[in-house]
C-alpha cells in the first residue's frame, strides 16, 4: 500500500515539476536575490546549521542578509520577525528564533515568503534572502540553490514509503550540492572523498559539489556535562542524536524521543525527572532546537545542550559562488 502511494506522490510531484518548467505555474521574483538552502528529504539533513554557517560566512563578507522561513507549530500564521532568539517560540518557531540567536539578523517568519521578503526589504534594507528549506518552495524565484544531500537520499523511496520529498533527479535543478557525509572520518583524503561524491551524484546533476559534515560542538569549560543523562529530543530522526551523543562519548542512561518541533510542557518536565530518577540518570541531554521549546519555568537541572554546526571543507568557495550568482561580490568591501 504504502509503494502504490509513493507512486502517487510521484506521480502529483512530477506534474507539479511540469508546471514550474512550462511556466504554467507562476513565480514570484524578489527585488533581491534569494540564495535557498534546502533537500530532498523530510527533516534532519542540517538545514538549519548550514543556513547559520551560511549566514555568518556572508555577514563577514560584508552582506546584508534575513532569513524567510516557514516557521512550524506557530500560534499563528501572521507575520513575525526574530531579531534576536529572545522572542516567545509560539510567535516565531524553534527554527527561527535558533537561528536569530546564533545569526543576530532578522528572521522573517510566514508562509509567504515573498511577503516576507518584501518585508524585510523594507524594513531592514537586506541585500540578499536566506531562504530556509526552500528547495520545495518552487513559487518563490531565486538566484542559487544549495541541496544538501546525505548518501542515504540516492537510494530512498518517495514519501510515504521512504522520507523523500522528490526524487534525486530534481538535483538538475540544483546550483551546487552539499554532500553531507562521515567523509571526515574516512581515510582517504577530502580530495578523494569529494571525488567520490561527485561519481555517485553524476548520474542526476552536473553542479559543483561541496563536502559538508555535520560535528557536534565539544562542551566548553563552563558546560554542565552529566556522565550519565536522560537524553531527549523532539526531531524528525531522533537516531541523528543519538549518534551525535556518540560521537562525544555520551552514554544516557536512557533516551527519550518526541515529536519533531515538540512544545514541552512543565508536566513533561515533571516526567522527564521521574523517568530519569527511575533509570539512574545524573542530570538530563538535549538539542539546541528543543532548548528553543523547553518552559522557562521549572527547568531541569544538571542540562547539557548539545550544539552542531555545519562544516563545509570550502566554505569560502562556496559562498563566493553563491555571491558571484547572486549578483552580489562588487558590493563586498575589500
Amino acid at each position: 500500500m504504502a509503494t502504490f502511494a509513493s507512486q502517487i506522490f510521484g506521480a502529483l510531484v512530477a506534474a507539479r515539476e511540469r508546471g514550474y518548467a512550462s511556466g504554467r505555474l507562476g513565480v514570484a521574483r524578489l527585488p533581491r536575490p534569494v540564495l535557498s538552502v534546502g533537500n530532498l528529504r523530510v527533516g534532519g539533513s542540517g538545514k538549519t546549521p548550514a543556513v547559520i554557517a551560511l549566514g555568518l560566512a556572508c555577514g563577514r563578507a560584508g552582506v546584508r542578509c534575513d532569513v524567510l522561513s516557514r516557521g512550524y507549530r506557530r500560534a499563528h500564521n501572521g507575520m513575525a520577525v526574530a531579531l534576536n532568539g529572545n522572542e516567545a517560540v509560539e510567535e516565531v518557531g524553534d527554527e527561527p528564533r535558533l537561528i536569530a540567536q546564533r545569526l543576530g539578523v532578522p528572521v522573517m517568519v510566514h508562509p509567504d515568503r515573498f511577503r516576507s521578503g518584501m518585508e524585510a526589504e523594507r524594513r531592514f534594507a537586506s541585500q540578499l534572502h536566506l531562504l530556509d528549506d526552500g528547495f520545495q518552495h518552487r513559487q518563490l524565484a531565486r538566484a542559487f540553490d544549495l541541496v544538501l544531500v546525505a548518501p542515504e537520499d540516492l537510494t530512498d523511496r518517495l514519501l510515504p514509503a521512504g522520507r523523500l520529498r522528490e526524487p534525486a533527479a530534481a538535483l538538475a535543478r540544483a546550483d551546487a550540492v552539499a554532500w553531507v557525509d562521515d567523509w571526515f572520518d574516512s581515510q582517504s583524503d577530502p580530495e578523494s572523498a569529494l571525488q567520490a561524491a561527485r561519481e555517485r551524484l553524476a548520474p542526476w546533476t552536473t553542479a559543483p559539489v561541496f563536502l559538508a559534515r555535520k560535528r557536534p560542538v565539544p562542551a566548553t569549560a563552563t558546560d554542565t556535562t552529566p556522565q550519565s543523562p536522560l537524553a531527549f529530543c523532539g526531531l524528525a530522526r531522533p537516531d541523528s542524536f543519538w549518534r551525535t551523543l556518540r560521537q562525544l562519548g555520551i552514554a544516557p542512561a536512557d533516551q527519550v524521543a518526541f515529536r519533531d518541533h515538540y512544545r514541552y510542557t512543565v508536566a513533561d518536565l515533571r516526567r522527564l525527572r521521574a523517568r530519569a530518577r527511575a533509570t539512574g540518570a545524573d542530570g538530563f541531554c538535549t538539542t539546541a532546537k528543543d532548548a528553543m521549546n523547553l518552559p522557562h519555568l521549572h527547568p531541569l537541572h544538571p542540562l547539557r545542550i548539545v550544539e552542531v554546526e555545519m562544516e563545509f571543507a570550502d566554505l569560502d568557495g562556496l559562498v563566493h559562488l553563491a555571491l558571484t550568482q547572486c549578483g552580489l561580490t562588487e558590493t563586498i568591501p575589500c
